[in-house]
C-alpha cells in the first residue's frame, strides 16, 4: 500500500500541476505537442478527436510535462506564430507559468477542506494543552489554556509556527515564550529543558508543555480550517527556505523520492486521513518550491518575464534557457545529495 499510496499521491500532485500549464496554454492558443504524466518510457498514449495535443502516460511516476511550441526554441516553422509561447503577451505567459503552481495550492486547500468536513478539523491555535508538573514549564508559571503569542523573539498564530521555532531551537537552550493566560493578562517566560538519559544511552530534551489537539466540527470549520491551515504550511516552507539559507538548517532536513517515500509509509500506518493530509502538504510545497525565483522553476521563468515588462524587451532566448538549463543541472546534483542523505536515513 506504501507504493501505490506513493504512486498517487506524486501523481495526483504532479497531474494537477501540469494540468495547470496545460489549460492556460490552450486558454491562450499556445499549441501543445505532448501532455505526458510520469517520466521514462511511454507506457500509453492517445489523442482526441481535433487536438494536436499526444496524451501520454509513461514508466516513472517521479514527474510530468507540457510540451509547449516556443517555449524551448525561439521558432517553430512548422507550427503558425501566432500559436508559439514567445508570440503570446508577457501576462499571457506569466499566467501559464505560474498556474501550476497555483492548482497545486487549490489542490492542498480542497483535501485540508475534506479532511476537515469528513474527520474534523484540528485547532490551529497554539493553545497550551498539558504543562507536566515534573519540568521547568510549569515551574515558571506556564498553565493549561494559555495561549502562545511569540517564541524566541518571533510572533506565531498556529501550531504549525510553534513547532517549526522548536525544531530550530539547539538542543539544550532555553526557550523564550510570550502566553497570554485565560484574562488575557499577557506572560513572559523563559523555559529551560530538562536533560533525559533513555537506556540505550541517547539524550532528549523535555520542556514539559503539551499542545492543543481539540478537533472542531461543521462546515464553517472546515472552511476556516482549510485557509488558515494552508497560510501557516506556507508561512513554514517560506520560514524553512530562509533557515537554509542562513544555514540554521540544513540539507539534512530536506527530503527526496526515497525520503518522501518513507513518510508516506509512516504515515499510512497512522490511517487514510494522515496519507490525505500528507498529499496536501505535499500539494503546496510543490507549488511554493515551483515559485521560488530559481533557473529551471516556474518562478526562474517568471522572473524572466518580469524582467522582460520591465525592459520592455526580452532577454535572448539562448542566454535564458544556458541560465535555465545551468539550474537545471544544479537542482539534479542538489537532488542526489538529498537522495543519497535520505538513504543513510534508512539505514
Amino acid at each position: 500500500m506504501t507504493l501505490v499510496y506513493f504512486i498517487l499521491i506524486l501523481g495526483l500532485t504532479v497531474f494537477i500541476h501540469e494540468l495547470g500549464h496545460f489549460i492556460f496554454a490552450k486558454k491562450n492558443g499556445v499549441y501543445c505537442y505532448e501532455f505526458s504524466l510520469g517520466m521514462g518510457p511511454k507506457l500509453f498514449s492517445f489523442r482526441r478527436k481535433n487536438d494536436e495535443t499526444l496524451y501520454c502516460l509513461r514508466l516513472l511516476p517521479i514527474g510530468g510535462y507540457v510540451q509547449m511550441a516556443g517555449e524551448e526554441i525561439e521558432e517553430d516553422k512548422n507550427i503558425p506564430k501566432e500559436k508559439q509561447m514567445q508570440s503570446k503577451s508577457v501576462f499571457q505567459r506569466f499566467t501559464i507559468v505560474v498556474a501550476g503552481a497555483f492548482n497545486n495550492f487549490i489542490l492542498g486547500i480542497v483535501l485540508l477542506f475534506l479532511i476537515g468536513l469528513f474527520y474534523g478539523s484540528p485547532e490551529t491555535k497554539p493553545y497550551v494543552k498539558t504543562v507536566d508538573t515534573n519540568y521547568n514549564a510549569y515551574k515558571v508559571n506556564i498553565r493549561e489554556g494559555d495561549l502562545i503569542k511569540e517564541v524566541n523573539g518571533n510572533k506565531v498564530s498556529t501550531i504549525d509556527d510553534v513547532l517549526l521555532e522548536f525544531q530550530l531551537v539547539k538542543k539544550g537552550s532555553s526557550i523564550k515564550f510570550v502566553l497570554e493566560d485565560k484574562n488575557g493578562k499577557e506572560k513572559n517566560v523563559s523555559v529551560k529543558p530538562t536533560k533525559v538519559t533513555s537506556e540505550d544511552g541517547v539524550d532528549s530534551y523535555i520542556y514539559g508543555i503539551g499542545l492543543t489537539n481539540e478537533i472542531n466540527k461543521g462546515f464553517i470549520s472546515s472552511v476556516k480550517y482549510s485557509f488558515v491551515k494552508f497560510g501557516s504550511i506556507y508561512r513554514s516552507m517560506f520560514k524553512v527556505i530562509g533557515n537554509l539559507f542562513t544555514g540554521n538548517l540544513g540539507l539534512d532536513s530536506l527530503s527526496g523520492p526515497v525520503g518522501i517515500y518513507n513518510v508516506v509509509g509512516e504515515q499510512s500506518k497512522m490511517g487514510f486521513e494522515n496519507v490525505i493530509y500528507l498529499c496536501a502538504y505535499i500539494s503546496i510545497n510543490v507549488g511554493f518550491i515551483n515559485l521560488i525565483p530559481f533557473p529551471a522553476f516556474d518562478g526562474g521563468r517568471a522572473l524572466f518575464l518580469i524582467i522582460e515588462k520591465i525592459r520592455r524587451k526580452p532577454v535572448s532566448q539562448k542566454v535564458e534557457n544556458i541560465i535555465h538549463s545551468a539550474g537545471f543541472v544544479m537542482l539534479m546534483i542538489l537532488i542526489v545529495v538529498i537522495t543519497i542523505n535520505d538513504i543513510i536515513r534508512l539505514f
